[in-house]
């Protein structure tokens, strides 16, 4: 870890005696959290902001793109595939180094700082050009500062006998904070509000971008109760320094981290492991630009196959509700199985469900009026009238999905770490970010499938699209079988032939 969140572990830190199998011990994991920091817990609630006033932004952006900025299909998925989202990607490489320069809190404050002006640019305009330079690139550069940081953040602020909850609890509230954004997001739409203040009458996806733009805004006084003397020495030095010096102290930084990430590519070329991980990386982007389309094309989809204002953020929220309820289950179960194998059986799963939407919607007319298709409809869904077998296909895609997602996603950083020789698990660790950016550039080409095969206007045929996404998904895990005997790497502490 950086120097900035390198910590001593004290002596009442050490490791005590062997806990309680059973419930009790069960029950102990989480009660080690009585007497937690209360930064720790401003952490969980920074987090639950920052994630739900992202995937607000994010399910929204695309149409808000086409809708109120009058890009194309096309223009709005490279936009947000090739432009935003890579954008965040790479200032998430830098934020790290950053924050051991300048401090937790900082870099808090101005991340935040940066997204809530790039946020209000986004409520009030209509400029393209300013809604792109002066809202979307800074927006991505201000949500980049917070991912590292929050990661951090629970390390220092957990004690050693805390820390494993402590994390369980972060990837807990990020999914909480994704099915609230699903919820907030159909709640709005369905509002249909309309309000003039001075003449300006924000539209949906501005009034969705406000929304977001409050979540924001509540995370100055959670970030300003955490304590500066919970910082480090590292902190503390920063804030003597003259503050006249402070963004040349940022550029060097941005620069350095800049150069840092160039000698660890430098370093690892020459690892036939290096090259291996790469391509196992590269299937799991199909992976992830199916999970990705949830919030770059599944909007648009659902507006036009299902009706305006469809209820397309309860049908993702799916996803996340399954994955809070499954990751811990599947982990305890899948412990003593390689991480290749079962990142191969999640692909394959994966793959399955999202076959599901290619499927013909008359083959899904009879689960339509079972209970359970009712009750999906009606009372979760909301949706009034008859209800589209769309809607019961979505749900079985998403439910699928999501029960493959986890059983590969926690295993391939696990795999990456494995597979790293001794002393460079770290710099095989940071190249974990290359499956989000492969699926990033991936789910950019959704621009494009949407006008071929979902058009605004005219014939549809959403099922060849549908089959489309789910070939690619497919990629995955044939590749990883294929090409095994070549890419895969013994893993440390495990018997391959499990």
């Amino acid at each position: 870890m950086a120097p900035a969140i390198k910590e001593t572990v004290p002596a009442e830190e050490s490791v005590g005696p062997v806990p309680a199998a059973g419930l009790r011990g069960f029950l102990a994991k989480f009660t080690v959290l009585k007497g937690a920091q209360r930064e720790l817990w401003l952490t969980f609630l920074i987090k639950f902001l920052i994630y739900t006033a992202y995937s607000v932004t994010n399910k929204t952006m695309v149409l808000w793109l086409s809708k109120d900025l009058g890009f194309s299909d096309q223009a709005a998925g490279a936009l947000v595939g090739w432009v935003w989202a890579p954008a965040m990607t790479v200032f998430t490489l830098l934020a790290g180094s950053l924050t051991d320069a300048i401090g937790l809190r900082r870099t808090f404050f101005l991340g935040v700082a940066i997204c809530t002006v790039a946020r209000s640019v986004m409520v009030v305009t209509t400029n393209p050009a300013l809604a792109l330079a002066c809202g979307v690139l800074p927006l991505a550069v201000g949500e980049a500062l917070g991912t590292p940081v929050l990661l951090a953040a629970t390390r220092r602020y957990s004690t050693t006998a805390q820390r494993s909850i402590s994390f369980s609890i972060i990837y807990m509230v990020m999914n909480i904070g994704y099915v609230a954004a699903g919820w907030i997001f159909d709640y709005v739409r369905n509002l249909d509000f309309r309000i003039s203040i001075g003449g300006f009458e924000p539209t949906t996806h501005q009034q969705l971008f406000l929304v977001s733009l409050g979540f924001e805004i509540l995370l100055f006084p959670a970030i300003y109760f955490l304590r500066r003397s919970a910082d480090k020495k590292g902190d503390n030095a920063v804030v003597r320094r003259s503050t006249a010096n402070f963004w040349g102290r940022i550029g060097r930084t941005v620069r350095q981290s800049a150069a840092d990430t160039a000698g660890l590519f430098r370093r690892l070329i020459g690892q036939s492991g290096f090259y291996r991980l790469l391509v196992f990386f590269l299937f799991i982007g199909f992976l992830k630009a199916i999970f990705l389309q949830m919030d770059y094309v599944f909007p648009k989809w659902g507006d036009r196959e299902l009706g305006f204002h469809a209820p397309v953020g309860k049908l993702s929220a799916i996803n996340s509700i399954v994955i809070i309820l499954l990751v811990p289950i599947v982990g305890a179960l899948t412990q003593r199985f390689a991480a290749y194998r079962m990142v191969i059986f999640g692909g394959a799963i994966c793959a399955a469900g999202v076959f599901i939407m290619a499927l013909p919607t008359e083959w899904f007319l009879p689960a339509v009026n079972t209970g359970i298709g009712q009750w999906l409809g009606h009372a979760y869904l909301g949706v009034r009238g008859n209800i589209h077998p769309y809607y019961i296909m979505a749900a079985l895609y998403l439910t699928v999905f999501s029960i493959g997602e986890a059983f590969y996603s926690p295993r391939v950083y696990e795999y990456a770490a494995a597979i790293a020789p001794p002393g460079q698990e770290a710099s095989y660790g940071s190249l974990a970010y290359l499956p989000f950016l492969v699926g990033k550039l991936l789910v950019g080409t959704g621009g494009w499938l949407l006008a071929a095969f979902c058009p605004q206007e005219g014939p549809r045929h959403s099922g060849t699209m549908w089959l489309i996404f789910a070939l690619a998904a497919s990629v995955a895990p044939i590749g990883l079988i294929v090409l095994r005997p070549y890419i895969r790497v013994p893993e440390a502490g495990r018997d391959d032939s499990v």
